[in-house]
């Protein structure tokens, strides 16, 4: 009899009948083809403890290739996977592939089995309340946060997932789509204790439904400019080697040289998502990864020079804030890294993997991430820089009306050549230049940093090197995307 802890590969409705009558369904893991299920039953499934995964396309459980792949979403460090009778398998698969039984039970109303199971589950829920975690590979995921002198904000997610596999210049489309396809399955750990140990002191909170935790906290002692390391520990969620999760998260404050402060957005104005168009989006994620995405012509040289500001040493903090859901995080950091532009907090979006390209509070969330910023920082004035692609022009003409005199100046990258956007921008510029503020339209970042020197924000002799990083991307090889 197969053993609930493993995952199941589910391809038919046969299959899944025939796995619901032998197993408890409350301890399975069960990867199934798109439309298999209706959502009903899939939301029942899921209130009873199943964790389901539906296929982001389609298996014909007669095509081995297909089912291949479709096993590298399974696979699990047991290296075990239950695939249904009739499914064909390579003779030389590395997977370790069990077999179902030759018969098949018949149909029974998903009810009736739920209620079967029911009890089961709800015992099992209460051993797992009663005692701590114990042996799970558990994730912790924390963000970049930041403060003032006198206070800390950091945020983070507990996943019930071993690590991402490392991903590289190599990698081929399709294990960039299973790279994509873990973090926005990945399944979250609600109502887990978070300890952050942070200048002498430990502060408390617990995971949300979502597996989120966040921090607001006044630190025992007044802090300097730079990065500060914030400990934090999941008290309850003890390890395979007995010892509690632990895991180390880093918040920017501010130095005293800084003479201003960078909000950027990233879809569309560091690097190219085309965020406009959700199909093309959807196929640039799935095809690239963080090796292979290259960001627009000139903004490495462009944020470095922002960063130090006209002196060369003012270490300006930049802060960015996109519409990506949280399950990026992590590449957005390495793509950061990798092509040298200055890292800074992330304020990304709480999103389910059925809303991650339905981005219709876009405006909400990109506001209400600014304004936390800006409240952190009452007395700084910032830059914004974002693209004309969505909302962000209209979102930061709101922050001026807001909070006058904190924007001192806003760049738009001109992504979108509609003449009606055009038009639309012209009058957000006359609104705005009313204020005392400027919003610039730029077409590339030399356009904007030749500008920004103007107006004292970067040294002139850093134009020759914004010029030169912009060359070179533009004779830079083009990205891997083909699958």
């Amino acid at each position: 009899m197969p053993n609930s802890a493993m995952p199941f590969l589910v391809l038919t409705r046969a299959g899944f009948d025939d796995i619901a009558a032998r197993v408890d369904l409350g301890k399975a893991s069960l990867f199934l083809n798109p439309g298999l299920l209706s959502e009903t039953d899939i939301a029942r499934l899921r209130e009873m403890g199943t964790a389901v995964h539906v296929m982001a396309t389609p298996v014909d459980p007669m095509k081995p290739q297909q089912v291949q792949q479709a096993l590298l979403l399974t696979r699990t460090a047991r290296g075990s996977v239950w695939v249904e009778r009739g499914t064909p398998r390579s003779a030389t698969s590395t997977d370790k592939l069990q077999a179902a039984r030759q018969e098949v039970v018949p149909a029974t109303p998903l009810r009736q089995r739920l209620a079967r199971t029911a009890g089961a589950f709800a015992s099992a829920a209460l051993r797992r309340l009663a005692a701590p975690e114990q042996g799970r590979r558990l994730m912790a995921v924390p963000y970049l946060g930041f403060g003032n002198a006198r206070r800390v904000w950091l945020k983070g997610r507990l996943l019930d997932e071993a690590a991402f596999r490392e991903q590289s210049d190599t990698d081929s489309g399709w294990q960039n789509l299973v790279a994509l396809y873990r973090r926005l399955e990945s399944d979250e750990v609600a109502g887990a204790r978070v300890l952050a140990h942070f200048a002498g002191a430990t502060h408390e909170t617990h995971t949300d439904g979502g597996g989120y935790f966040s921090f607001d906290f006044v630190p025992a002692a007044e802090l300097g400019g730079g990065w500060h390391a914030v400990e934090l520990e999941f008290p309850d969620n003890l390890q395979p080697d007995g010892q509690p999760l632990r895991a180390t998260s880093e918040i920017r404050v501010p130095a005293a040289s800084a003479r201003f402060g960078i909000i950027s957005d990233i879809d569309d104005t560091v690097l190219w998502t085309n965020v406009t168009n959700k199909l093309n989006m959807a196929l640039m994620l799935a095809r690239t990864n963080h090796h292979t995405r290259k960001p627009f012509k000139g903004v490495a040289g462009f944020y470095r020079a922002l960063r130090d500001g006209a002196s060369g040493s003012e270490d300006n903090p930049l802060f960015y804030v996109s519409s990506s859901p949280w399950h990026l995080f992590g590449p957005l950091v390495d793509f950061l890294k990798l092509q040298d532009i200055p890292l800074g907090p992330l304020l990304l979006r709480e999103l389910s993997v059925r809303q991650v390209l339905k981005i219709n509070e876009h405006g909400n969330h990109k506001l209400e991430q600014i304004e936390r910023i800006l409240d952190f920082y009452p007395g700084m004035q910032f830059v914004l820089i974002g693209d004309s692609g969505e909302q962000d022009p209209e979102i930061y003409a709101e922050v001026v009306r807001r909070h006058p005199g904190a924007v001192r100046m806003i760049y738009i990258r001109n992504v979108n050549p509609d003449p009606s956007r055009i038009d639309a921008l012209d009058r957000l510029i006359d609104e705005v230049s009313a204020t005392g503020t400027q919003l610039v339209l730029s077409p590339d970042s030399v356009f904007a940093a030749s500008h920004a020197a103007a107006e004292g924000l970067i040294a002139v002799d850093r134009l020759p090197g914004i010029r030169s990083d912009k060359r070179e991307d533009d004779n830079a090889p083009p990205a891997k995307t083909g699958l």
